[in-house]
């Protein structure tokens, strides 16, 4: 079977956890028999995807009108003449044309669920375009059932037309950042850690988390790693105005981000809404505590591995991170790592590959 991989979407270090999926995932596609892949991404992402032939698409989709004009307009043409018979789209927007089958994953519905976490024209596309995908797409991943739930809810999708696919998480990289220079870099010192891992945008809700530290007499470092946003300057100014010790590093490489999970005392994860929440599965796999929030897919993740809070209280998330530190982290850590082990990429794969064949 001859599988297009759409990637347009793809902005190296700038698309979040749609991008980390994507590259965890493609590698263990191309393990499946079977499958011959073809990856369609953009010029900022051209050479950077293993695991699959490559066709550069003429966009720069960190510009939305060229990234949905690469999608919609070249992308179809591109895959016809390639002679893919399914185009897999991995960023919850799809071609809405062409003579090959169409799976879509679909992440999320934060567009409709959180909508201040787009901004301007792609809050515009989002609203236009992951609808079209559902209604065009001859199948639906989502990966959770929370995802699934929303799309029949939300968006009146079949639910016979639904594959939950959850996604994998990768292990800890052989050779991660020591503690010592990670510390010297963000001028930790010996201080307690408390690690948020995540896009920082409204609906992430960081901010509740700087309340709730503030309220801890001897209150931890707080250290939010992430590319740059807007919402960086509100959270600094909140942390200045409460005197919450806050470092927000930009984008980490997975060995410096691996390095960071293992000097943490515990993840914390407010968010308000989430299609999945990656950043679970990868502390816990890491064999670090986790504390999050009760909403969407959150709880599915977790699996009873995790305390659970009211990511709308912050006397509920400073509890959580209180009760962590106070040794029920240890039992965590254990919970965690065995909560992990059920999930992984060749397992989410071989799931896939079982969407592309009903397709």
């Amino acid at each position: 079977m001859h599988v297009g991989l759409n990637l347009i979407f793809c902005v190296p270090g700038e698309t979040g956890g749609m991008e980390v999926a994507a590259r965890s995932l493609i590698p263990e596609l191309a393990r499946q028999p079977g499958l011959r892949l073809t990856a369609f991404v953009n010029r900022e992402a051209a050479g950077t995807i293993e695991g699959a032939d490559e066709i550069v698409v003429p966009v720069r989709a960190s510009n939305r009108i060229e990234w949905v004009r690469g999608e919609q307009h070249h992308l179809p043409r591109l895959a016809m003449r390639a002679g893919c018979e399914v185009v897999h789209s991995l960023g919850s927007t799809a071609p809405l044309w062409g003579r090959f089958r169409r799976v879509t994953t679909i992440h999320d519905l934060i567009y409709l669920m959180a909508p201040e976490a787009h901004f301007g024209l792609r809050a515009l596309g989002m609203r236009a375009l992951v609808p079209a995908a559902a209604r065009r797409s001859h199948r639906i991943i989502a990966v959770s059932r929370s995802t699934r739930d929303d799309l029949v809810e939300r968006l009146h999708v079949d639910a016979a037309k639904i594959d939950v696919v959850p996604n994998g998480v990768a292990p800890p990289s052989e050779t991660p950042t020591p503690e010592a220079q990670l510390r010297a870099a963000l001028d930790l010192g010996d201080r307690t850690v408390v690690l948020c891992v995540g896009g920082k945008r409204p609906h992430k809700n960081t901010i509740r988390v700087i309340d709730a530290l503030a309220q801890m007499a001897d209150a931890p470092a707080f250290v939010v790693p992430g590319y740059p946003s807007p919402y960086d300057d509100e959270l600094r100014a909140r942390a200045a105005s409460l005197d919450v010790d806050l470092r927000l590093p930009a984008y980490l490489e997975q060995a410096q981000l691996d390095g960071l999970y293992a000097l943490s005392a515990c993840v914390v994860v407010p968010s308000l809404y989430e299609g999945f929440g990656l950043p679970v599965l990868e502390a816990m796999a890491r064999g670090v505590p986790v504390a999050c929030s009760n909403r969407s897919a959150l709880p599915e993740v977790a699996g009873g591995a995790a305390l659970l809070f009211d990511p709308e209280d912050p006397a509920a998330i400073r509890a959580a991170i209180e009760r962590i530190l106070s040794g029920e982290g240890e039992a965590l850590r254990a919970k965690g790592r065995e909560r992990a082990r059920e999930f992984s990429w060749r397992h989410t794969a071989e799931l896939t590959v079982a969407a592309y064949r009903r397709a």
